[in-house]
């Protein structure tokens, strides 16, 4: 089935956020509900002495995509790397983990996606997972090169490194050319166009660099349903796939659980120094 767009939106713009620090929302923290599992996406621009030294998190999964520069992560189970541009940072909150993201000497570009646990998970343990552009197949096709980080394209099958299932494609596209990305019928989908120009979806809705295009999910059912993405420029388009999250959603600060009362419990837990013991 051809995916139909419903709503094309574009990014807040870009504002400074201190020395070293400019941010946007592509993605703001509301319409939850519609947007489920997505919570936010932030892209950010950060350089030394700028960064997220040790924060907090609990009942949520973070995608940290890499556009250019390099970024430091380590957090309190013991991981660490560099991630440099093009590569992809899947981790896990789940019940707790304690982590930092610092720039490389010559700053970085990311996005950062806060991706939703159902209620059953959310506790789980806290882990994370790199995936480098080098390790990420590439299918190409008549003037697009396909790269995938997590889910199918094809016969091309990358396991998932998040918790929750997610697709991940990172779509280069010469002018005019043309793509049908997969999208598991029934899942929320959304395309964010990088660079260049696009028309996507059945109805060839127009996007521009920093648009967010949301499709409208199918009725489910087995196979995959189809996202058409067709450049007018040179073009580079990220696509994000995942099942729906059907449960209440509460907010606050670096913790999304499903009640009020869990999002308390998580400030006194933090502030008790439980935070990353009750995983």
């Amino acid at each position: 089935m051809q995916l139909s767009i419903r709503s094309v939106e574009p990014a807040a713009r870009r504002q400074a956020r201190g020395p070293g620090h400019s941010a946007r929302m592509v993605i703001p923290p509301e319409d939850v509900a519609e947007h489920s599992p997505f919570l936010l996406m932030a892209e950010d621009w950060f350089a030394p002495p700028a960064g997220f030294p040790t924060h907090p998190h609990r009942g949520i999964e973070t995608v940290t995509f890499v556009v250019a520069g390099e970024l430091m992560h380590q957090d309190h189970t013991g991981g660490a790397g560099r991630l440099s541009a093009g590569d992809a940072q899947f981790m896990t909150a789940g019940g707790g983990v304690m982590h930092s993201e610092m720039p490389g000497p010559s700053g970085v570009q990311t996005l950062q996606l806060w991706l939703n646990l159902p209620a059953r998970l959310k506790r789980v343990a806290a882990r994370y997972q790199d995936v480098r552009r080098s390790d990420a197949p590439v299918h190409v096709h008549e003037g697009v090169k396909a790269r995938l980080y997590a889910g199918k394209l094809g016969d091309i099958i990358v396991p998932h490194a998040s918790t929750w299932p997610l697709t991940l494609i990172d779509l280069n596209m010469e002018s005019c050319a043309a793509f049908e990305a997969p999208v598991p019928a029934g899942r929320r989908a959304f395309a964010y166009v990088l660079e260049g120009q696009a028309a996507l979806g059945a109805e060839k809705r127009q996007a521009n660099a920093g648009d967010v295009v949301w499709a409208a999910p199918s009725c489910g059912g087995d196979g995959d349903d189809a996202l058409t993405v067709r450049a007018a420029t040179v073009s580079r388009v990220l696509l994000f796939a995942s099942p729906i999250i059907d449960e209440p959603v509460a907010m606050g600060g670096p913790f999304v659980m499903n009640t009020r009362e869990e999002i308390l419990e998580a400030f006194a837990d933090l502030r008790a120094g439980r935070l990353i013991q009750t995983t």
